[in-house]
């Protein structure tokens, strides 16, 4: 039986690019390279169908340790809460009222950036405060 060693994380929405960048500032990551023979990535998606330009973009772990972030467009919006989210690691190593400065410092910069805060929970009892937030096209993620 094989053994996974990697994954790629898909995002549907009506923007692809827009929304990888923002996802590139949440997470430290990059836009990959243009495919070779392209000056840049406006270049390559001018090369494309019309139907297929703006269709996809990518976002990676510069360190290429994270998983890949791809970025589709699909016709219809978003209309009911995420099945899966991501969890950004933000006040690891820190408790109580640290934590939550730490989730709120967090959150003040996303909000900056288009992200929505929704709320924050707060697990005293477990030290596991989390606040969740929506991305700019309103895919939940917490911050935690």
């Amino acid at each position: 039986m094989a053994s996974v060693k990697q994954v790629q994380i898909t995002f549907d929405c009506a923007e692809p690019e827009r929304v990888a960048r923002f996802w590139c500032e949440v997470l430290g990551y990059v836009v990959p390279p243009a495919p070779e023979g392209f000056a840049s990535w406006a270049d390559y998606d001018r090369s494309l169908p019309a139907e297929r330009q703006g269709a996809g973009f990518v976002a990676q772990d510069p360190e290429r340790v994270g998983p890949r972030l791809y970025f589709q467009r699909v016709p219809e919006g978003k209309v009911v809460k995420n099945r899966l989210h991501l969890d950004v690691r933000v006040g690891t190593g820190l408790v109580g009222e640290e934590r939550v400065a730490a989730l709120e410092a967090e959150c003040a910069r996303l909000e900056a950036l288009g992200g929505t805060r929704l709320y924050l929970l707060r697990a005293d009892g477990f030290n596991e405060s989390c606040l969740a937030m929506q991305d700019i096209e309103g895919n939940e993620f917490c911050l935690d």
